[in-house]
């Protein structure tokens, strides 16, 4: 029997809704969202957590209802906490609040809670469940489940390609293969992630920014004012020690973070920092350099490199997810391939992806798939 009615699934699917306008903002904590409902059925306080180190969900949601949480239900996206961190423990502010219901969508994997939450609800007799809506709750934090599980980040590689698969004309020309729509698209995802992680040799040869382009952004009702908005870390792997401090990405305010095996000695800004990982087959280790990002307490990446870059992390086992925008162009076949990987004898070689999304964005398609690692 289903411990759930059709009024708990419209509830947390209003907390969900809540918790993505944290999006570009909670990191490094997860999105939650929160809806108190008073005794007799009425939505009575709604919130969400905006930003590191302020009230979680809960709070705002628990300081909009007042005294109407009393004897009512909260539905929250994840555990509440049980902890003192940055804020006092959420499970203890429901407590205080005479809450007699509270629904979560899942337990939260910090094993500073995982459980310990809804056991002390449980102990002073509040009622618990668990598991309305699982799924779409764990999709919005894949990345802080996954660091919290593995210790690494999520890693989604962003590519672009014309219908024939190539990402560049021979002469190295790629701008543009997609339309404005897709390129808006890309913003937004850089706008939700932690950091930008490109290779030295996509650096020199596209002088990129790397950077969020708040007037690209478009609108939409979960991105917050410009002021508020965080730009993403932007890294950068130099094995050899290429990058100078001229380069675009380099130059802006945001921060930026040089990973190579020795140390440069040119003079980049103060905002500028560097991490020397360690070797590996003449190549810097691509699993100690996720380890260490996942030490930075970030937890989504997103990747935009080139073909030799995207096929080491594949090669790796290192992405989670891909996003491919096609173009509606063909190129021709001495255009740039999407990876560059070592060539395969048996079709029981290839890798197997599942797809997770498919739409289209103006003319070009956006196509999402996760690596299904052998």
């Amino acid at each position: 029997m289903n411990q759930f009615s059709a009024f708990d699934s419209q509830m947390m699917a209003l907390a969900i809704q809540l918790a993505k306008r944290g999006q570009y903002t909670t990191s490094p904590n997860p999105n939650v969202g929160c809806v108190i409902v008073d005794s007799l059925g009425n939505i009575v306080g709604q919130g969400w957590h905006h930003k590191a180190g302020m009230p979680h969900a809960e709070v705002h949601a628990l300081q909009q209802a007042g005294s109407a949480a009393n004897g009512g239900t909260a539905y929250v996206t994840l555990e509440p906490c049980s902890h003192f961190g940055r804020t006092p423990p959420c499970a203890d502010a429901l407590i205080k609040a005479g809450v007699s219901r509270v629904v979560v969508a899942m337990v939260d994997p910090n094993p500073l809670v995982a459980g310990q939450g809804l056991a002390k609800l449980n102990l002073v007799g509040i009622s618990t469940a668990q598991g309305l809506q699982q799924t779409q709750a764990e999709q919005l934090n894949r990345g802080f489940i996954k660091r919290m599980s593995t210790g690494r980040p999520w890693v989604t590689v962003k590519l672009a390609s014309s219908f024939d698969g190539k990402t560049a004309l021979a002469n190295g020309q790629s701008k543009w293969i997609t339309g404005p729509l897709a390129r808006q698209d890309v913003q937004r995802h850089r706008a939700r992630s932690c950091a930008i992680l490109s290779g030295s040799g996509t650096v020199l040869a596209d002088n990129p920014l790397l950077n969020v382009r708040y007037s690209e952004l478009g609108f939409d009702e979960q991105i917050p004012a410009e002021s508020e908005l965080r730009q993403p870390l932007k890294v950068l792997l130099d094995g050899r020690n290429q990058l100078t401090p001229d380069l675009e990405c380099l130059q802006s305010a945001s921060p930026a973070l040089i990973i190579n095996s020795v140390s440069n000695p040119l003079p980049f800004f103060v905002n500028v920092s560097q991490w020397q990982a360690p070797y590996r087959n003449n190549k810097l280790d691509l699993a100690a350099v996720f380890d260490y990002l996942g030490t930075l307490q970030l937890n989504h990446i997103w990747v935009e490199a080139g073909a030799k870059m995207a096929g080491a992390l594949l090669q790796s086992k290192l992405i989670d997810e891909l996003i491919l925008y096609q173009a509606p162009k063909l190129m021709g076949n001495t255009g740039q391939d999407l990876f560059a990987i070592e060539s395969l004898t048996d079709m029981q070689q290839a890798y197997n992806l599942s797809w997770t999304d498919m739409r289209q964005i103006g003319p070009d398609l956006k196509l999402t798939a996760t690596v299904l690692y052998n």
